[in-house]
């Protein structure tokens, strides 16, 4: 087999998850929509902003990056 420069990409099958938020965090929801809309100028529901807030979310989070890392083996920063 050849070695390729480019390792076999990863699953990108999307995974549909259903969740129930409370009355105040779907306004909350709705009210960033609408502010996203006004700052960009582009509207995106709630659903299409919503993994991208999740994504940003983990990725900030120093606790959750540090474990990750340490489980895969890898050095703690």
């Amino acid at each position: 087999m050849p070695d390729l420069k480019l390792a076999k990409l990863p699953d990108r099958t999307p995974v549909k998850i259903t969740v129930t938020v409370s009355p105040e965090l779907n306004r909350s929801l709705q009210s960033y929509a609408e502010l996203y809309r006004e700052t960009y100028g582009e509207q995106e529901s709630i659903s299409e902003l919503i993994p991208y807030m999740l994504e940003g979310f983990l990725e900030a989070d120093r606790g959750f990056t540090k474990a990750q890392k340490e489980r895969a083996g890898g050095k703690p920063d």
